[in-house]
């Protein structure tokens, strides 16, 4: 049995959901989290992204300008989705490309994280039952 944690990008919870339910996850918990990932160190990445960024907003904003930066500096915590599935270990592979086909983009950033860790235990509240019978 295992617990598979993903982080995601906030506009790719419907699809992620949607697919999830398709290849027969039973259950899930998404819950709204805030944070970021590893800061880009290619300076040509990130005057490319400056430079797009700025160029969506109006006019010369100093609040556009600022969380430009923060976003840049890594000092900005962004909001992502964070889900939890229970898996049977046979269905921890499915599960993993499933997320990743759904999430991927072509920013090079962003696209989030999946964690899988063991679980010893699950434990079914309304019946008592234990192990893989409770996921």
């Amino acid at each position: 049995m295992k617990e598979i944690i993903a982080v995601i990008r906030m506009n790719k919870v419907s699809a992620t959901k949607k697919a999830l339910v398709e290849v027969g996850v039973a259950g899930f918990t998404a819950i709204k989290v805030m944070g970021r990932g590893r800061l880009v160190e290619d300076l040509s990445i990130i005057a490319e992204r400056r430079k797009t960024l700025l160029a969506l907003s109006k006019e010369d904003d100093p609040k556009t300008e600022k969380m430009v930066v923060q976003f840049l500096d890594g000092t900005r915590l962004f909001p992502r989705r964070l889900f939890t599935i229970l898996a049977h270990d046979e269905d921890v592979a499915k599960i993993v490309d499933t997320i990743i086909q759904v999430n991927r983009t072509d920013n090079k950033v962003g696209d989030g994280k999946i964690f899988v860790l063991p679980v010893i235990d699950a434990i079914r509240v309304r019946t008592g039952e234990t192990g893989d019978s409770a996921v």
